[in-house]
């Protein structure tokens, strides 16, 4: 029996091994991770909504009427005409074609730091169902919510060229530019500072960033992609096109300093859904950039208006919206990254330098930047973006890289000297980008179908002569 039962777990012995497998089978690949609805908060998503609108409030109605305060009133239409026609175009060139090109990778058009691809083009495969990432781990967007905020962004920069040359420059040439000039300009340079495809959303993968996220660049809501871009392309305008007829000759005030008042309040309030938007989520950084989007434009309008009373002994209106427009633009990049005291700081220098460059190098240079684009703007945008290398040291209060997984500066981990170095390197990339293509395009446009309407024209005004109309009977 013994035997038996020896010979018995022998051949069971041998089944099992030969019904065990030669190797052991891989373990199966974990499967790709996909978001689904659940991960949408509501309540972000609201924000987000809001923000979308408030960001298009400033275009339109808050920059047409900022700027059409600005000039005489019988180019009062054209600039509304302008700013209301360049939302519409921006807004069917970003569905087309811009969405995809600022924000995906794959099949680039080129090298993937620099611009993206057509994957996305006109909205192909954005749904009401896909979702678009946060800055916190786990935490998404509807695509079409991300698509529309940033869409509102494509919007107001081309726009706010446009007050450069005011008074002075043909309908249909200038919508021809801002096509190009966004695909050329706007578009690679959005892509540059704000894409990102890091797990952690931190500058860890700068193959796979775009190239200013990949270099560390900070920027929370535009400083680079909309001021400086805006700026530096509204200079590059104004001296290909040359002076109005008159300039420093005859006067030239604005026609209506009440309208341009209201238009600034609007900027301001829709800035809120600017920078405070610009955080993706309603938390706690939404809530420093909200903060700190109040106080530094406070202080940036009151140090305005307190050079004025000093050097004029009458601080007027038009420097008021002028240093508060200023500290809009300078707190842009820092918003989310700035305590509220470095936030008021810096608000106030940017309000003296840009003064400085609107009364005394504008004059001395002799360029006609009829509503201070360049000396606001570019200036402004310069001052915040180097200036958010500062202020985002978490010895001063700052957030450095923000963590958003927890919300807590990596204190010790930051480099003023570098970060600083950071932002120059990240401001002479615009700079010189955005300047070469806006000069080639410019110099193209005029040699060819002509910028400028002619001299009774202008003298006339664009409202009739572009436009046929008057804003005043």
């Amino acid at each position: 029996m013994k035997r038996i039962l020896s010979n018995l777990a022998v051949v069971a012995t041998g089944a099992a091994l030969l019904a065990a497998p030669a190797f052991a089978a891989p373990a199966a690949a974990p499967a790709p991770f996909v978001p689904t609805p659940e991960m949408v908060n509501k309540g972000d998503a609201a924000w987000m909504m809001v923000s979308t609108a408030l960001v298009l409030m400033m275009s339109v109605p808050a920059l047409a009427l900022f700027y059409g305060g600005l000039v005489r009133a019988k180019n009062m239409l054209s600039v509304l005409m302008q700013v209301l026609t360049i939302v519409c175009v921006a807004a069917l060139v970003w569905f087309g074609w811009g969405y995809s090109l600022a924000f995906t990778s794959t099949n680039s058009l080129a090298d993937p730091r620099f611009i993206g691809g057509l994957d996305k083009a006109f909205l192909a495969g954005v749904t009401p169902a896909s979702l678009a990432a946060t800055f916190s781990n786990g935490v998404y967007l509807p695509e079409l919510v991300f698509v529309m905020f940033q869409m509102t962004f494509a919007c107001i920069t081309p726009a706010l060229i446009v007050g450069a040359f005011a008074e002075r420059v043909k309908f249909t040439p200038l919508i021809i530019f801002v096509v190009a000039w966004m695909t050329l300009a706007y578009f690679p340079i959005a892509h540059m500072v704000w894409y990102w495809a890091g797990p952690d959303f931190l500058p860890s993968a700068p193959t796979d960033s775009g190239l200013l996220w990949g270099w560390g660049a900070l920027d929370f809501a535009g400083g680079t992609v909309v001021h400086i871009n805006a700026g530096i392309a509204g200079l590059v305008g104004c001296l290909v096109i040359g002076p109005r007829i008159g300039y420093k000759k005859e006067p030239m005030p604005p026609h209506s300093l009440v309208m341009t008042m209201i238009g600034a309040s609007l900027l301001w309030i829709g800035w809120f859904g600017f920078n405070a938007g610009s955080a993706l989520e309603s938390n706690a950084f939404a809530a420093l950039a909200f903060v700190n989007t109040f106080v530094a434009t406070a202080a940036a309008g009151a140090a305005w208006a307190i050079i004025e009373q000093i050097t004029h002994k009458k601080p007027s209106l038009l420097g008021g919206v002028s240093g508060v427009v200023a500290g809009l633009v300078a707190i842009t990049p820092a918003a989310g990254f700035a305590h509220p005291g470095t936030a008021i700081i810096l608000g106030a220098v940017a309000s003296i330098i840009c003064y400085f460059f609107v009364t005394t190098v504008k004059n001395k240079l002799n360029y006609d930047d009829s509503l201070d684009v360049f000396g606001i703007h570019a200036v402004g945008g310069i001052i915040g973006a180097i200036g958010t290398g500062i202020v985002a040291d978490p010895a001063l209060g700052g957030q450095g890289w923000i963590d958003y997984t927890a919300p807590v500066a990596k204190a010790g981990e930051f480099d003023l000297a570098g970060q600083v170095l950071t932002q120059i390197y990240a401001v002479g990339v615009t700079v010189a980008w955005t300047g070469v293509v806006s000069a080639i395009l410019f110099l193209a446009l005029k040699y060819t179908i002509g910028l400028r309407p002619d001299a009774e024209a202008e003298t006339n005004g664009l409202d009739i002569s572009e436009h046929g109309e008057r804003a005043y009977n």
